[in-house]
């Protein structure tokens, strides 16, 4: 494998080379917190930023300064909790006892600011993480959209929930509450989306919120903080920026997070949950790792198969947890599986993530540069080989796709999530093989299966619907549409997250009851008359 600090094959650009529309104005320095409806002005100690695009020097290619954040500490972090607690009152505070139709106008006022600052949003993507422009805009427009639908789907709950129920006597009023303060952190692969999806349905039923973003990723949400103070009352959005351990751990350690929402390693999970004082009291909502793999039968269609494999395995670099992390390919069909798996990913463009046609970019973190060589290293000593012509290949920040086969169990990225472009082939001539793989894996989010044979995949879907939260048959693993369940068994998950499930997750069912006698109904219509309870209501939202 060749390693080429200089920047090798990788055009580096210098300034000179940037299309004008895709510039940065110097460093975007974000010196300003929201805590408790206010943006303070930060002067205290900043961690900078680099872009994982290096410019063209003398020296050789250097990683942009992009910008700094605040580095905020224990203290900022228990008084940013303080505003979330007050806030929310014990369920007693403006926005937990708002009407649905209230809390849906304040984040509609949201989603209109939103609109004004799409650009610089998805330019900031583009240089922090080093996504594509045309991927940085879908996940804003992606954002918007689940915004949109959640509001939708909310409308739809509070219908449903406008009606009394009456059974043995009892009448009653079903509605979902809210359950606190929620703690919401999203990955740098997708620190827009992925950080929304918990942060708008948490909002949106009534919780306030404790806002992290990804350590790779946070210049970007810089942009937000004034359409978050203008749309919310004080308190019901507070931003958190800073080291994990500083300024999440002590915040968890008091018990007065109610919601942990978090998405990343099942080991920082674990150490977060260990914090609370009374886990059971914790509703945790957590996105883990995951190990998909793709099982490609003898009969598959060979061109389905790897168009769909190279879209699974190298959208993002490979940087997804519902990535393709590992290929199943049946003996009689591998050789010609490889071969045009090669001849594929040869075919992508590595370049800038403005450049048109682009297909692998820079990578935001030069520690998963440093874990994919590693990976890479591991197998090549076990018996492997790097299939593809300069696969493998290092250019700073870049890493050029390695396929490698054949792999096995005595390798590492047999086991670990390469969350990468490594993609690692084996080949099995018995079915079990691949189905045990799935069974005896810590993961259980997703597998695909490529083949044409109605039979033989109806039996396969059987078992590993009880494995995996998802089978993908002929097709890549993914997330979408936003409306399909997204979650996973054993290490990958706790909870389900779609439009509409997400809003269940971050509420309980709450029943206001009474005996039905002529007192108490007469009770009920004055206080729905005259509109004395935002819950005990028969409003219909159109």
């Amino acid at each position: 494998m060749s390693k080429d600090a200089s920047g090798g094959p990788f055009a580096f650009p210098d300034e000179t080379q940037i299309p004008e529309q895709f510039r940065l104005d110097g460093p975007v320095v974000c010196d300003r917190v929201l805590v408790n409806g206010e943006l303070r002005h930060w002067d205290g100690p900043m961690r900078e930023v680099l872009s994982p695009v290096c410019m063209r020097t003398p020296e050789g290619p250097k990683q942009r300064l992009l910008g700094r954040y605040p580095l905020m500490g224990r203290a900022d972090a228990l008084e940013a909790l303080g505003a979330a607690v007050k806030a929310y009152d014990h369920g007693r505070g403006r926005w937990p006892t708002m009407s649905v139709r209230q809390r849906i106008g304040h984040m509609d006022q949201f989603v209109h600011r939103m609109r004004a600052i799409r650009e610089e949003v998805v330019r900031l993507l583009m240089w922090e993480i080093g996504k594509t422009y045309p991927d940085a805009a879908k996940e804003f427009d992606r954002t918007a959209d689940y915004i949109r639908d959640t509001m939708d789907a909310l409308r739809d709950l509070d219908r449903v929930s406008s009606r009394f129920t009456i059974a043995q006597g009892i009448v009653g009023q079903i509605r979902r509450g809210p359950l606190g303060v929620a703690l919401c952190m999203g990955p740098y692969n997708y620190p827009l989306n992925e950080t929304f999806t918990f942060l708008i349905p948490a909002l949106i039923m009534g919780n306030t919120v404790l806002f992290k973003p990804p350590r790779v990723g946070v210049l970007l949400h810089f942009p937000f903080l004034e359409a978050f103070r203008d749309s919310f009352p004080p308190g019901v959005v507070n931003t958190l920026f800073g080291r994990g351990e500083e300024v999440v751990h002590p915040l968890m350690a008091t018990g007065k997070v109610d919601v942990l929402a978090f998405i990343g390693s099942s080991r920082v999970a674990d150490s977060l949950k260990k914090q609370h004082p009374t886990p059971h009291r914790l509703r945790s909502v957590l996105g883990l790792e995951a190990k998909n793999a793709a099982i490609i039968l003898k009969d598959a269609d060979l061109e389905q198969a790897v168009s769909e494999s190279v879209l699974g395995a190298l959208s993002y670099n490979g940087q997804r947890c519902t990535a393709l992390k590992i290929l199943w390919v049946h003996k009689d069909l591998v050789d010609a599986f490889l071969q045009k798996l090669t001849a594929a990913v040869s075919a992508i463009k590595c370049g800038m993530p403005w450049e048109a046609g682009v297909g692998i970019t820079p990578m935001p973190d030069g520690e998963r540069v440093k874990y994919q060589v590693e990976l890479v290293e591991d197998a090549l000593a076990k018996g492997a080989r790097v299939v593809n012509p300069g696969g493998g290949t290092v250019g700073c920040t870049f890493f050029s796709p390695a396929i490698l086969y054949p792999v096995d169990a005595s390798m590492r990225v047999y086991h670990e999530e390469q969350f990468g472009p490594v993609i690692p082939v084996a080949s099995f001539e018995d079915i079990e093989t691949p189905v045990r793989y799935v069974i005896d894996s810590p993961y259980g989010q997703q597998v695909s299966i490529f083949g044409s044979d109605p039979e033989v995949i109806g039996r396969l879907v059987d078992p590993l619907v009880n494995q995996v939260c998802r089978v993908n048959i002929n097709s890549q693993c993914q997330r979408g549409p936003d409306t399909f369940p997204f979650c996973g068994r054993k290490d990958s998950a706790e909870g389900t997250l779609s439009v509409s499930d997400a809003l269940r997750v971050f509420s309980i069912r709450t029943v206001v009851a009474a005996k039905v006698n002529e007192a108490n109904k007469a009770l009920i219509e004055d206080i729905v008359r005259d509109h004395n309870s935002s819950f005990i209501s028969t409003d219909f939202i159109l």
